[in-house]
């Protein structure tokens, strides 16, 4: 990376042993362009406001479809998503309030882990996924490896409100009493249409909920199966969430200012490294709880130093400093060689700063919501769960 100006402190002399530190260039990756794509699902909520007219009362096997959909822990679900004509195989295992987690897997063996929490879904992909499908602008040295937030722009599915089971027996409620017939893998199904997905239940009880067809990028198409055991659902999910501090927001972007370092010279305790940023996408009034995150590393000739992070909340003029702090053994034993020789010992330092999606605190509320919907979900069925359905 070029180097910038060195800190005025970098360059004073040690006066008891007369050996230098020298400064430290500095350099800043800015984040500016917000991830699109056509494969990833968003948590954000389409519908509008509920009619508050009261309306007829279901009937009868729509209410007991409705019992058969949240009977169980959840739904599993197996389909393709078209990608601009780049499919991309979608599994998923949906809990009975909407929490999933899943897989999407492409050709070449590419793949992305899908979590959802709070109504939120977030990916996990390594650099080619992000290259094949993270549209133009996308950054896979950024988002890469690590959860980042479906920005609300990318075309998708709505996990929670469209495959949560409880959502999806709300929006059955209003089904005609004999809604239109079509024939799913050779069984007869009800087709109910709603805003944003039409829902394939067989004409015979239990009046199971066998196909859903969202709306959206090539109306994607799953194949529906219960999930009787939720020990094996939740045994992935919760570790996902409780990975999710720190999980990055691509719809927030900033511009970095002029990156600084802070007491670092002569200083075996760490480095802190200091970024001004500002906001500048979206436009507007800034979101409710929206924040930044710095990730820098210190280098020295290549060879890295330590890295950091550092978060704040975006104020409303859309300005902020984001410091953060390098310490541990690498750092203080490159300090004390620096101390012992004579010469100079340059440092720099690179640096991003990117929305952030999820706090270190917000960790804990996400992992109650899922700790609650466990407990609730024991004994919903006791067998193993079947393979997963085909799409």
């Amino acid at each position: 990376m070029p180097q910038g100006p060195e800190p005025g402190g970098a360059r004073a002399a040690m006066m008891r042993r007369r050996r230098i530190v020298a400064g430290a260039g500095a350099a800043v990756v800015v984040v500016a362009a917000a991830v699109t794509a056509g494969v990833v699902m968003t948590g954000d909520d389409p519908s509008g406001k509920p009619d508050k007219k009261a309306g007829p009362a279901p009937s009868s096997w729509v209410q007991q479809a409705a019992r058969q959909l949240t009977a169980r822990p959840g739904l599993q679900y197996a389909g393709t998503l078209p990608a601009d004509g780049r499919p991309v195989q979608a599994r998923l295992r949906v809990t009975r309030a909407g929490s999933a987690t899943g897989t999407l897997t492409a050709a070449g063996g590419m793949r992305a882990d899908v979590v959802t929490a709070d109504g939120v879904t977030y990916l996990k992909a390594g650099p080619a996924f992000w290259r094949t499908y993270g549209g133009e602008g996308a950054r896979p040295d950024v988002y890469a490896g690590r959860w980042t937030k479906a920005p609300a722009s990318m075309p998708g599915l709505d996990v929670a409100d469209v495959l949560g089971p409880e959502k999806i027996a709300e929006r059955l409620a209003k089904a005609p009493a004999r809604p239109r017939t079509e024939n799913v893998a050779g069984v007869p199904a009800y087709r109910v249409k709603t805003q944003d997905a039409d829902y394939f239940l067989t004409t015979a009880a239990p009046y199971r909920l066998v196909s859903v067809q969202a709306a959206g990028q090539g109306d994607p198409r799953f194949a529906v199966a219960p999930v009787t055991a939720a020990a094996p659902l939740f045994a992935e999910l919760r570790p996902r969430v409780a990975a999710l501090g720190g999980a990055a927001d691509p719809a927030l972007r900033f511009a970095p200012g002029k990156l600084t370092f802070v007491n670092c010279d002569e200083n075996m305790n760490g480095c802190t490294v200091s970024v001004p940023a500002k906001m500048t996408a979206p436009d507007g009034t800034v979101p409710s709880g929206a924040r930044a995150a710095l990730r820098a590393t210190v280098t020295s000739k290549g060879k890295a130093l330590g890295t950091c992070t550092g978060t704040g909340a975006v104020p409303s003029n859309r300005e902020l400093v984001l410091r953060c702090t390098v310490t541990g053994r690498t750092w203080r034993n490159w300090m004390r060689q620096a101390l012992d020789s004579p010469g100079a010992h340059p440092y720099e330092a690179q640096a991003r700063v990117v929305g952030e999606a999820v706090s270190a605190a917000d960790v804990s509320g996400l992992l109650a919501g899922i700790d609650r919907e466990r407990g609730v979900a024991k004994g919903a069925g006791g067998k193993n769960a079947p393979g997963a359905p085909k799409p």
